[in-house]
């Protein structure tokens, strides 16, 4: 050895960033090539990854600590479908050669604060340069009681189709970016404006409700690809078909604004996605239980409609006639 100290290398450098993050134990504060996890006795690990990528999940001008905050709760608000308790998340995170230190303090800022205030610290990842966008992969796990997991498949015919919180605002917040000049978003207060925005930039994982998931629904999926599309993926998984009114599906009153400047709209609402809230069936024997929850919660439970035999997805208007949409969902290919 020469005696001379060892200079750091710029993924060092990188991950340094990082470290106060990772809380946990298994973390092996990040000086391993892997991390260390024991589940307790009769519990389950549930996983989930996904992605966002800049210029298709965020625009370069968000500001990184809400980008890094949407990374995370798109993950977390899985885990809540399924009924789990955050455990912890890894982190693959890929950097064109402009980012740099503010960008990376202030993403870190934003996650860090996420992995605290929802008590799922970083466990381990891995950092890369790109020539292309800045491409965030989190991959989330979670704790259930073994057997609870709330899965897609669990509908019967008969059950109550509810949705937690509104749906259409973050889609619309995103179109309002997009297209801020539409005739639908010109006579929009402030207040409403920032209330789209911002349910766009930053979801809302309804991980509160997870346990009330486990003990009275039948079946849950996040709203992230949009309302009709992801109602279609769980009536399909589960075997059953599904009708819901657009009367019934909760609107924020800017959304309800925005509606009623423009019908066509309602494409935007029902198939838009980035709600991340929860869509769940119930049976009815099960649907005060459920609902008492989200009251004691806080959470708005709105019940839009039945499932039922057969197969598909049937959509009644606000004039009783079926509403046929160009799309259910969002849809990346």
């Amino acid at each position: 050895m020469s005696g001379k100290k060892s200079k750091q290398s710029g993924e060092d450098r990188l991950i340094d960033f990082f470290r106060a993050i990772a809380s946990h134990p298994g973390a092996l504060g990040l000086i391993d090539d892997a991390a260390l996890l024991t589940p307790p006795a009769g519990i389950d690990l549930v996983l989930k990854t996904d992605a966002i990528v800049g210029g298709v999940h965020f625009f370069p001008d968000d500001s990184p600590d809400l980008v890094a905050k949407k990374a995370l709760r798109v993950n977390l608000s899985d885990l809540a479908a399924k009924g789990a308790d955050p455990a912890g998340f890894l982190l693959a995170l890929a950097l064109p050669s402009e980012i740099g230190e503010d960008w990376l303090a202030g993403f870190t800022r934003g996650l860090g604060a996420d992995a605290k205030a929802y008590g799922c610290p970083l466990l381990g990842g891995d950092t890369d340069r790109t020539p292309g966008p800045v491409n965030i992969s989190i991959a989330a796990i979670g704790y259930v009681p073994h057997g609870k997991m709330v899965k897609r498949s669990g509908a019967r015919p008969g059950d109550a189709i509810v949705v937690t919180g509104t749906i259409g605002d973050a889609a619309l917040g995103l179109l309002m970016k997009r297209e801020p000049k539409r005739l639908c978003f010109a006579g929009l207060e402030p207040q409403a404006r920032a209330h789209l925005t911002d349910r766009y930039l930053l979801p809302r994982p309804r991980l509160s409700f997870a346990n009330a998931l486990r003990t009275h629904a039948s079946a849950a999926i996040d709203v992230s690809d949009g309302l009709a599309g992801d109602l279609a993926k769980l009536a399909a998984a589960s075997g059953v078909s599904a009708r819901i009114e657009t009367r019934h599906v909760p609107l924020s009153p800017a959304a309800r604004q925005v509606l009623d400047a423009d019908p066509k709209a309602m494409q935007t609402i029902l198939a838009g996605g980035d709600d991340y809230e929860i869509l769940a069936t119930v049976s009815d024997s099960r649907l005060d239980g459920l609902g008492r929850a989200a009251a004691v919660l806080g959470i708005e439970l709105s019940v839009i409609g039945r499932t039922g035999k057969g197969e598909g997805v049937e959509i009644i208007g606000p004039d009783g006639a079926a509403l046929v949409l160009d799309t259910l969902s969002f849809s990346h290919f």
